[in-house]
């Protein structure tokens, strides 16, 4: 099922249930039942309670985006790096260079068929791509330079593998989700008393105020998906892609 028909349904349901409550909740308040005498104090407490829990949602918004940004940034410098090995070898004799551009091709290829699916699904790397990067690094660190071209692009060939090792790493990382479990209690917890204000301000069943309660709840749902769906930032639809992989090396698609 799409994670936005999944969203759709939600947020439907979050709105039917806060009418649903105001409406009944209404029926069982005597006629004479005047909303202006809620305390002041109560006001106020509502209030705070919405904005503080408006500083929670936007932080918790802004540190799952940040991962997410971190996450394609890992991405992106891994590809950048095998994309310089593949281009760098090129001063390399026809054998070797042959080789190390099919262990490059081979990885990115597992990574963008294989591994991402699999790190989407189980929020870890596969053994096998290790094994293809371990692949990479040794052919080319094995090979001894034998003439100064050479020896001038070894260095720097080493350096890649390296950032493209340390970019695994990160991605590897940054495959689970980012929130801790108790900062979901806290979210939920928050988005359940910050609509309950609702009830507590004695709605009426007008047509302006039925709007404002579903659209205020559909919001507050609304705001809790985008930060569920960033919280993965290889697994759900928002997430980190591999059109870095895709840009640099279009063969691996298939």
């Amino acid at each position: 099922m799409s994670e936005w028909l999944v969203l759709s349904i939600a947020l439907a349901a979050v709105c039917a249930v806060v009418l649903t409550v105001i409406v009944v909740n209404q029926r069982r308040v005597e006629a004479d039942d005047d909303p202006s005498e809620t305390p002041d104090v109560m006001d106020y407490m509502t209030m705070m309670i919405g904005v503080v829990y408006a500083i929670v949602l936007g932080l918790a918004i802004a540190g799952v985006w940040e991962a997410r940004g971190s996450a394609q940034d890992s991405v992106r410098q891994e590809a950048q790096a095998l994309h310089e090995v593949r281009e760098r070898v090129q001063v390399y004799p026809a054998e070797v260079r042959d080789r190390i551009r099919a262990d490059v091709d081979a990885y990115v290829s597992h990574v963008v068929r294989t591994e991402w699916p699999h790190m989407s699904e189980h929020e870890e790397l596969t053994p096998k791509g290790t094994r293809l990067m371990d692949t990479i690094r040794r052919d080319v660190t094995q090979y001894p330079p034998r003439t100064d071209l050479e020896g001038h692009a070894y260095q720097p060939l080493v350096d890649q593998v390296a950032t493209a090792d340390a970019a695994r790493t990160a991605r590897g990382e940054n495959a689970g989700p980012t929130m801790p479990g108790v900062v979901w209690f806290g979210l939920t917890i928050g988005a359940a008393a910050t609509v309950g204000m609702i009830f507590i301000l004695q709605i009426r069943r007008t047509g302006r105020e039925l709007l404002l309660a579903g659209m205020f709840s559909v919001l507050i749902a609304f705001l809790l998906f985008l930060i569920w769906d960033f919280d993965a930032p290889y697994g759900r639809g928002i997430g980190a892609t591999t059109e870095p992989f895709l840009a640099l090396f279009p063969h691996a698609a298939g």
